[in-house]
C-alpha cells in the first residue's frame, strides 16, 4: 500500500525538534555501522553511542570544522541519519561510500529551502533531483517533471530528467494520493526511499535505537 499524505504526518519539528527542519537520511545496503564509519574514515570519540536526542544536540565536535552523523542497523541496511549535515549528499563521499552496493539519501534544509534526493548504485548516479528556488522538479503526471529551465553552466549532467523503471510506479501513485506540488519532504521523498530499500520510517526507528556516532571535516 502507497502511504497516504497523514502517513508522515508524524515527522514534524514539534516531534522532534533540531532534526524535522534540517536533516539528511542515508541508507547504504549490507554495511555495518562500523564499517560504515570506516569508509568514511570518520573520528569516533569516547561518547560514540547515543541516543538520537544526543546526537542531535551534541557538541562535543566543533560543528564550524566537523560534520557529525549517527548510524544504526536496520535489517540489511545501514542508516546514516545527520542533523543539519551534508554529508548524505557531498559526490565526493558518497560516491566510494556505495562501491559494491546501493545508496539512497534525502536531505531537506528548511531555512534555505532546499531539498535533494539521491539514489547511487556501485558508485553510479541512477537518480537525483535538487528542489530550491532557482532549479526544481515536481511531482505531475506520475513524472519528475522540470519547472525550471536548466542552469547554462554545465551542470546539465548533473540531474535526472528520466523518471528510471524502478520508480515509475512508485511516482504514479505519489501523484495520484499527493496535492499538486506537495514538497518532497512532505512525503515522497520517504515513499521514494522506502521503494529502493524496503524500509518504512517510523518514529519508533528513529527513536529506539542507539546510534554509531563519528564526525567527519567539513573540509573534505
Amino acid at each position: 500500500m502507497i502511504a497516504t499524505p497523514d502517513d508522515y504526518s508524524w515527522f514534524s519539528s514539534e516531534r522532534f525538534p533540531g532534526l524535522a527542519g534540517a536533516h539528511c537520511f542515508t541508507y547504504v545496503r549490507g554495511l555495518t555501522p562500523e564499517e560504515l564509519v570506516t569508509r568514511l574514515g570518520a573520528r569516533v570519540e569516547d561518547r560514540s553511542h547515543m541516543t538520537l536526542d544526543e546526537l542531535i544536540w551534541d557538541f562535543s565536535f566543533d560543528p564550524y570544522a566537523w560534520q557529525t552523523f549517527g548510524a544504526v542497523a536496520v535489517g540489511d541496511w545501514v542508516l546514516m541519519v545527520e542533523a543539519n549535515g551534508l554529508l548524505g549528499i557531498t559526490e565526493e563521499v558518497i560516491t566510494p561510500l556505495s562501491a559494491g552496493t546501493r545508496l539512497v539519501s534525502h536531505l531537506y534544509f528548511e531555512g534555505e529551502g532546499v531539498e535533494d534526493f539521491r539514489w547511487i548504485d556501485d558508485g553510479e548516479l541512477r537518480f537525483d533531483f535538487t528542489h530550491d528556488d532557482g532549479y526544481s522538479h515536481w511531482i505531475e503526471d506520475g513524472r519528475i517533471q522540470l519547472k525550471f529551465p536548466l542552469p547554462e553552466w554545465g551542470l546539465q549532467e548533473r540531474y535526472s530528467e528520466k523518471t528510471p523503471d524502478e520508480l515509475a510506479e512508485t511516482m504514479e501513485r505519489i501523484d495520484s494520493v499527493y496535492p499538486p506540488y506537495t514538497d518532497p519532504h512532505e512525503g515522497p521523498a520517504f515513499l521514494l526511499a522506502e521503494r529502493l530499500t524496503g524500509i518504512t520510517l517510523t518514529p519508533q526507528l528513529l527513536k529506539e535505537p542507539t546510534y554509531l556516532c563519528g564526525a567527519v571535516p567539513r573540509s573534505r
